[in-house]
């Protein structure tokens, strides 16, 4: 499935502008968000101000980690269809076992390599 309206909640600004730069590589017509904190993205997500396609969340944030913002959106009617790819550098099997019965929709682990990023978001992108 390829998305248009990408929101990313990350809370390292180097991640973003990573992101960023392989989405505009993949796509002119993408609209891409970035937030840093998970209660800032909940809150916009509350109350409309965004409304991705799909949201790649990193996991390991301060304030509100991956997890538990995770386990509000999909317990939120409102918000409980947006799909949310988990987007992190940890990759053992109970995390990606406990985020999917969380209700994720995918898991990527954070590649090494910008080249790396461009092959996993390729198929992503509308």
């Amino acid at each position: 499935m390829a998305f248009k309206n990408i929101l990313l909640i990350d809370d390292d600004e180097d991640d973003h502008d990573i992101f960023r730069s392989a989405l505009n590589q993949l796509s002119d017509t993408v609209s891409f968000d970035a937030i840093l904190d998970a209660n800032d993205a909940l809150k916009r997500l509350i109350s409309k101000q965004l409304e991705p396609d799909v949201i790649f969340l990193d996991l390991n944030m301060p304030k509100m980690n991956g997890e538990v913002f995770l386990t509000l959106i999909k317990n939120d009617n409102s918000l409980k269809n947006i799909p949310v790819i988990i987007y992190s550098t940890a990759s053992s099997p109970s995390t990606i076992r406990t985020v999917k019965e969380l209700g994720a929709s995918d898991y990527i682990t954070k590649p090494d390599s910008f080249e790396g990023l461009l092959h996993i978001m390729k198929p992503l992108v509308a």
